[in-house]
């Protein structure tokens, strides 16, 4: 099968067709009449082959787009080597657009486009051809694929597809200065011809920009640009394909170019001298006028600062800049009198805060006014000579005394006559007057100094002329103090007595208090009433320090003989004239706990620690005293159920017997006699058994000739007689047949310390002094109570 294609090369009505007609394997190969051919297999058995032969192998169409013709475009020709004309060969077509937009003749294998195509919607289409015949159906040749190219004309524009555009370059910027780059895109095919060529030019714009052919660049094309003379600027930017020949196709863009400010104008003043009319009467730290330099610059580039740059203007008035409207605030630093200084000249400069070194051969960027202010006479109020006043009076004063004097005057030039009142809302006016004319402030009652030491008053002043303009002062008054309070003894409640107290101990010591006041301190003396007798009881001890110490002048107080006692005690005080107060101090007697140096009463330390009513302390009394009931009922039925001392007789063993009684002390009759221990030849007679009570023996003859058992003891070796004891025990036949514990309660002899006991001490009266016991605590306590006793007898 062969193909014969015709390609229209040229836009214009010249066209080349050409068949091109190539044998071989690079392009088509010759068909040959299909034969049979045989295999011959193992078995014996023919094998047959059939392979189609092709004329040549093809690998593509064009055809031109866009076509307008009221015929279809001839595409090209299929011709099979087995066609011999007859008809017999039929040609079919399938693929992308066969039947819809290619179209073949089945007799002569003609190819037709039946539609315009556009190669920008689709570049080529993948079709199969193939030869039948037309009588069996059977494919003379199999399928061969083939492509159909659209063949590319100028038929797009150039488009800017990001247009329109917006661009910013600096004012004042060099020739040459970059501002932007446009691209322009073209549809058509930029491989074959010139088509997608481009080609860009400026329309408009000129002469203060260009554009760079080729890369679409835009510059300007003027140096030194003024924002302040002209700041937006359009730009018309055309692109062309066919390299901008005759016949291309174009498009064009806007570029909206703004140019930006730099800081290339200083400052100025519309002028060089202005006035400004403020009153004297101006508030100090307001602003008295404004003043404003023009700058044609924007943004920071035109912000000002604002300065006072003469002495004299700068100690009165200062300047600062609003930034919303950039001008300067010109605002009083001090008040201003018309009467001393009627006019001020100010002058002022206005600079820019962010300079451009770029621009430093332009000149200094700021620009200097002149203010000239003229103070304005207004009627003042009057004018205290003293911000306030403080004033002392003496407590007592009688009323009217006077206390002091404020002055003030009219500031004005007329100098009218000032008048003085207090101010009627205050408590001052009670305690104080002031005249009119003079200003002299009065008492209106006495003053006491312990009540209101210091008293705060507002005086006011205005003119008789023109009593609204009105002024304030504070007045302070002291009340001095005179010696007018007696003073008292400062105690604490009562004084507590301890019923131990010895002869020259210090009870407690007491100060005094005085309401009245000393510059160089407090100063008091104490003494006891002269007109009054001696007390036996107490004494008092001026310290000379502003105290004084309350003494015992006898030993042993009884709280129960008399619990409460009264000290008057007479205090002076060191002021002019001197004053004295008798005040009297009641003492407790209570026994006495020390906690540190705090003493408390026993019953009042229970009470106030516990913090329990009355009925509380019965309720837990009564639970005390059914715990003892059962304790004792308890103990009574233990002791009448002891054990017997002997065991029966059929439990004949080795024992120990124990004797779980304490003793009942001293007047225990029941317990072991120990005077056998301690008079050996007695022991002798009173041989019994120990496990039976033994019998009591009445001595009879007088009491004085019976000897000291103490005595005998230290004529006889304890020792010895224990052994004559244990001796007989073992030998004795009359004792129970086991072991028996005997024990002897002997402390020893030859203790160096002696016998504590009173009872072998001589009736001699011993000189030793016994004071020393009342300092070991409440637990010897009554131990010293009763030497004490003892000592107070024998003295008496």
């Amino acid at each position: 099968m062969r193909i014969s294609t015709t390609s229209c090369l040229c836009p214009f009505l010249v066209c080349l067709c050409f068949i091109q007609r190539c044998y071989g394997a690079s392009h088509h190969v010759p068909a040959k009449v299909p034969s049979k051919n045989q295999t011959k297999l193992a078995n014996g058995e023919t094998e047959v082959h059939h392979r189609p032969k092709r004329g040549w192998i093809w690998n593509q169409f064009f055809v031109l787009e866009e076509h307008m013709g009221p015929d279809a475009q001839y595409v090209g020709k299929l011709h099979s080597n087995s066609d011999k004309g007859d008809g017999s060969v039929r040609y079919i077509l399938s693929g992308e657009g066969a039947g819809t937009i290619f179209i073949i003749d089945e007799v002569t294998g003609d190819i037709h486009a039946t539609k315009s195509l556009d190669r920008e919607r689709k570049t080529h289409y993948v079709l199969h051809a193939q030869a039948l015949d037309r009588n069996t159906e059977e494919a003379l040749e199999p399928k061969s694929e083939f492509i159909i190219k659209v063949q590319d004309i100028n038929d797009n524009a150039p488009k800017f597809p990001d247009g329109p555009f917006v661009a910013t370059v600096p004012e004042m910027s060099e020739l040459g200065t970059s501002v932007l780059q446009v691209t322009a895109t073209d549809a058509d095919d930029p491989t074959y011809g010139n088509s997608a060529r481009i080609v860009y030019s400026i329309l408009q714009g000129q002469p203060y920009f260009s554009v760079d052919p080729k890369t679409g660049i835009i510059r300007t094309a003027l140096a030194n640009m003024d924002r302040e003379a002209r700041e937006h600027y359009t730009v018309v930017i055309q692109a062309k394909d066919m390299a901008g020949q005759v016949g291309g196709l174009s498009g064009s863009t806007t570029i909206n170019i703004t140019l930006t400010d730099v800081n290339d104008n200083p400052p100025k003043f519309p002028q060089k001298n202005y006035q400004l009319y403020v009153p004297e009467s101006a508030q100090v730290g307001k602003p008295v006028g404004k003043i404003k330099a023009n700058d044609e610059d924007l943004g920071i580039n035109a912000d000002i600062k604002y300065s006072i740059i003469n002495s004299e203007g700068a100690n009165m008035f200062s300047i600062s800049t609003d930034r919303d409207t950039r001008e300067g605030v010109i605002s009083l630093k001090k008040p201003l009198n018309y009467e001393r200084k009627k006019t001020y000249t100010l002058h002022i400069e206005g600079m820019n805060t962010h300079m451009d070194p770029r621009f430093s051969y332009i000149g200094s960027f700021k620009d200097t006014a002149t203010l000239k202010i003229s103070v304005g006479d207004v009627d003042e109020a009057p004018v205290f000579s003293m911000d306030y006043y403080i004033m002392d009076v003496y407590e007592n004063a009688p009323s009217g005394t006077e206390v002091g004097a404020v002055t003030a005057r009219d500031p004005d030039s007329r100098n009218s006559p000032v008048r003085y009142f207090m101010d009627s809302k205050e408590e001052g006016e009670r305690y104080f007057r002031i005249e009119e004319s003079s200003g002299v402030v009065r008492t209106t009652q006495p003053l006491d100094r312990e009540d209101i030491p210091w008293h705060n008053i507002t005086v006011m002043a205005s003119e008789v002329d023109n009593p609204s303009l009105l002024s304030h002062v504070p007045v302070t008054v002291q009340v001095l103090d005179v010696n007018d309070n007696p003073p008292e003894i400062a105690a604490d409640g009562e004084v507590i007595v301890c019923e131990s107290s010895r002869p020259g101990q210090v009870i407690q010591t007491v100060t005094a208090v005085d309401k009245d006041d000393f510059a160089n301190g407090q100063r008091f003396y104490f003494a006891l009433p002269s007109q009054l007798p001696v007390n036996p009881n107490f004494t008092l001890k001026d310290n000379e320090d502003s105290s004084a110490s309350i003494i015992a002048r006898r030993r042993r107080f009884n709280h129960l003989t008399q619990e409460l006692y009264e000290l008057p005690i007479v205090v002076w005080d060191g002021g002019e004239p001197s004053l004295s107060g008798t005040s009297t101090l009641t003492l407790r007697v209570c026994p006495c706990q020390r906690h540190g140096r705090i003493r408390i009463c026993q019953g009042e330390a229970f009470l106030s620690s516990a913090g329990l009513s009355t009925g509380a302390l019965i309720a837990i009394l009564l639970c005390i005293v059914i715990l003892l009931a059962i304790v004792v009922l308890f103990v009574t039925l233990r002791r009448s159920k002891k054990e017997p001392l002997i065991i029966s007789e059929e439990d004949i063993r080795e024992n120990v017997v124990t004797y779980d009684d304490e003793g009942g002390g001293e007047e225990d009759t029941e317990a072991f006699d120990i005077i056998a221990l301690r008079n050996p030849a007695a022991a002798e007679e009173l041989k019994f058994r120990r496990d039976i009570r033994p019998e009591v023996r009445q001595h009879c003859g007088p009491a004085r000739n019976r000897q000291s058992p103490s005595v005998e003891l230290d004529e006889v070796d304890v020792h010895e007689f224990i052994k004559q004891r244990l001796v007989e025990a073992d030998m004795d036949t009359s004792v129970p047949p086991y072991d028996s514990l005997q024990t002897y309660a002997y402390e020893g002899q030859g203790s160096p310390t002696g016998s504590i006991s009173p009872l072998d001490s001589p009736g001699a009266h011993s000189e030793q002094d016994y004071s020393f016991l009342e300092d070991w605590g409440p637990e010897l306590q009554k131990l010293a109570e009763l030497y004490g006793e003892a000592e107070s007898d024998v003295t008496t």
